[in-house]
């Protein structure tokens, strides 16, 4: 039985969101799986449709962002982005716009990649406007938001970042330190957090779910 279904996707350029494009072009549950990026990816197949969009003026492209699921795979870094305003125009604006045009259309779940430590009242920049923007991502009228919060997110980027680069490398020598009460902070590789959402997505749920960064883990136990 082919399925109806269609799956709309941001960031797939990112290192979530490319593992979980090439999950949702391998899933029987897509019919059409809509890429929306800066740029074109590429990849063919013939159920992806790619969307070249400047996401300042996402509006512009309202009527093509229509879906059942959307995975949003959206992220940067401060210091990639140039300013504390870049950064949270990427992470906060960009995401949440883009779940209201697609909860205009009636989309049923939002996907989303979050952080772990996620708090719209947290004294960190980075883990605040994360949790700004979950908390505009819950309100919307989906029928199911799932949040992903994972910690260090292991994997090989288009994009050279130095500190994640240190940062995983310690990651993977001492990631048996990660165990027990810390086991919750083992870094994650990215993989794995798009299995995560494209289980999620199986549900066909309801209401709104965080999925910690253990309970991804344990995808792969």
């Amino acid at each position: 039985m082919v399925s109806s279904k269609v799956a709309l996707i941001a960031g797939a350029s990112g290192l979530v969101g490319n593992h979980c494009l090439h999950l949702l072009l391998q899933s029987h549950r897509y019919h059409k799986v809509i890429s929306v990026g800066r740029k074109q990816l590429d990849v063919k197949h013939p159920k992806l449709q790619q969307l070249v969009v400047d996401f300042d003026h996402l509006e512009k492209h309202r009527h093509s962002l229509v879906a059942d699921d959307v995975f949003c795979c959206l992220g940067t870094t401060i210091k990639q982005a140039g300013s504390k305003e870049n950064f949270r125009k990427v992470d906060y604006s960009y995401v949440v716009n883009l779940a209201k045009i697609t909860a205009t259309h009636f989309a049923t779940q939002f996907f989303v990649v979050s952080a772990m430590g996620a708090d719209p009242e947290a004294g960190v920049f980075y883990n605040r406007v994360k949790g700004e923007m979950e908390q505009a991502v819950k309100a919307l009228p989906f029928t199911a938001v799932h949040i992903f919060q994972p910690s260090l997110l292991l994997g090989e980027r288009e994009e050279f970042r130095l500190g994640e680069k240190v940062a995983s490398g310690f990651a993977k020598t001492f990631g048996f330190v990660f165990s027990g009460p810390l086991r919750k902070y083992k870094a994650i590789e990215a993989r794995t957090v798009a299995k995560a959402m494209l289980e999620a997505a199986k549900q066909d749920g309801g209401g709104v779910l965080v999925h910690s960064n253990e309970q991804m883990h344990q995808l792969n136990d």
